[in-house]
């Protein structure tokens, strides 16, 4: 079991009800707007120049509260997917499959174990551009868990390799077509134009990502007392030692019949996302089928399926509660009628710079909306209309608008305490908030001036369509 002080854990809470109190006190300072809405081949975007200051609506004590179990309802599909996930993971691994299957691979990878973090980066990094990989990552984290300490490494190595892997991919975005496509779409672009400058980002940022991992990982396996989640007072530490993996059972054909089943249902969820843009609940239901299978293939009762899925689930209950409580910032930003005023000053604050500067304006832009409005697909509508013809005005290309966009969306979306998906993965993985945020800062500060970079190219060579 991973072991880490009892009292990080509140630490997750504390922060994000934190978050949400200062976003009830800002409905009070600024003023409430809006910007007309239109619909737009299904989807609602905001037409430009049409903000307007109306009524404030500033959120109490008591709309605090409230904000809490509005989070939890508009985010129930996904704090159902985890505990689907939860018991779906507890028969997979009660069959003994993950913990056989990684012995054997570490077996195999001795002296070669460093390699695993750039290969998973990248497999991962390719899932993320091509496939949006974001809620989906939270099913590989346990085994992201279990690989990184099987190598002698600890569990912030092992959530970061899927998290961190999906990340880059997402934010560099070749072919995502939950971000980019959204935002090519509205920009009238033709549909993941300008793919090969963006494949150049993901090598990039698969490799500055990995030279940071690999470090790190390096140095946590020669003296574990350095790992961020190492415990000098209660001398506890996230890493290998407490699991013997020398003594598992070996890799048998009822845990090859199961690795069919965990690879075959990948394959039904990856077709599913691509030709019927399959999403939570028709992935949940594949994971359900996933673990019953599981059961089955390892001769369990029914009433013993039933008991290790509940007691999966149960594992999930505080990803779930986290993933609501971090709604709970855009919902009392929502109703406090605040976004679109900060979506309104952004903009005129990026008219108002020198041209040279006005793209990097647009990146930070992004980067602060991107706070509030995690949501890939949901920042493009509500941003991408605004910036567009100030892009055009300033003789910025719209790719390189998406661009700004893309970097703005993905890159916070590693650290924001208002990302569900990341808050699932650091609860699954046992990681605090707090430790997360020493660990990935200088991180961030690379992929942060790495877009920079970027951005500056693209607007020096007019990034265009093709």
């Amino acid at each position: 079991m991973l072991q880490q002080k009892k009292s990080r854990i509140p630490h997750t809470f504390v922060t994000l009800l934190s978050f949400t109190i200062v976003m009830a006190i800002m409905t009070y300072v600024l003023p409430a707007g809006q910007f007309e809405r239109a619909e737009v081949d299904g989807r609602t975007v905001v037409i430009p120049d049409s903000y307007t200051i109306v009524e404030s609506n500033p959120q109490g004590f008591f709309d605090v509260l409230k904000s809490v179990p509005k989070g939890m309802t508009e985010t129930a599909d996904i704090i159902f997917f985890l505990f689907i996930v939860g018991g779906a993971f507890q028969l997979i691994t009660d069959s003994g499959m993950i913990s056989s299957g990684i012995n054997l691979l570490v077996k195999r990878l001795q002296g070669k174990e460093k390699w695993v973090i750039p290969i998973l980066l990248l497999v991962f990094g390719v899932l993320g551009s091509t496939m949006g990989l974001s809620e989906e990552t939270i099913v590989f984290i346990p085994i992201g868990v279990a690989l990184a300490l099987a190598l002698g490494y600890d569990a912030l190595v092992g959530v970061s390799i899927i998290s961190l892997g999906a990340a880059i991919g997402f934010f560099a975005g070749f072919m995502n077509p939950f971000s980019v496509g959204v935002a090519q779409e509205i920009a009238e672009l033709p549909l993941f134009s300008g793919v090969g400058f963006r494949i150049i980002i993901l090598l990039s940022l698969w490799v500055a990502t990995s030279v940071f991992l690999m470090r790190y990982a390096e140095k946590v396996k020669k003296n574990p007392e350095t790992s961020l989640l190492y415990d000098c007072k209660a001398g506890t530490h996230v890493t290998a030692g407490g699991i013997d993996f020398e003594n598992l059972p070996a890799f048998t054909k009822r845990h090859l019949a199961t690795l069919i089943v965990f690879i075959g249902g990948f394959a039904i969820i990856g077709y599913g996302v691509f030709q019927y843009g399959w999403f939570i609940v028709e992935i949940g239901s594949v994971f359900l089928g996933m673990g019953i299978l599981t059961g089955l293939i390892s001769r369990m009762s029914p009433s013993d399926i039933a008991e290790s899925f509940v007691v999966g689930a149960k594992e999930m209950v505080f990803a779930g509660l986290v993933v609501g409580i971090a709604r709970s910032i855009l919902v009392v930003m929502e109703d406090g009628l605040i976004i679109d005023t900060l979506i309104n000053y952004l903009s005129h604050l990026i008219s108002s710079l020198p041209d040279s500067l006005a793209v990097v304006g647009m990146y930070i832009t992004q980067i602060v909306i991107n706070f509030f409005i995690p949501s890939g697909s949901g920042q493009a509508a509500a941003t991408m209309p605004v910036m567009i013809p100030l892009a055009d005005t300033l003789g910025i290309t719209r790719q390189t608008a998406v661009l700004a966009f893309q970097f703005g969306d993905g890159f916070m979306d590693s650290i924001i305490p208002t990302s569900g998906v990341l808050m699932a993965q650091l609860s699954i993985a046992k990681v605090s908030y707090d430790v997360w945020l020493k660990f990935i800062g200088k991180l961030m500060l690379i992929w942060l001036v790495m877009g920079m970079i970027f951005l500056l190219i693209a607007n020096y060579i007019q990034y265009g369509p093709f």
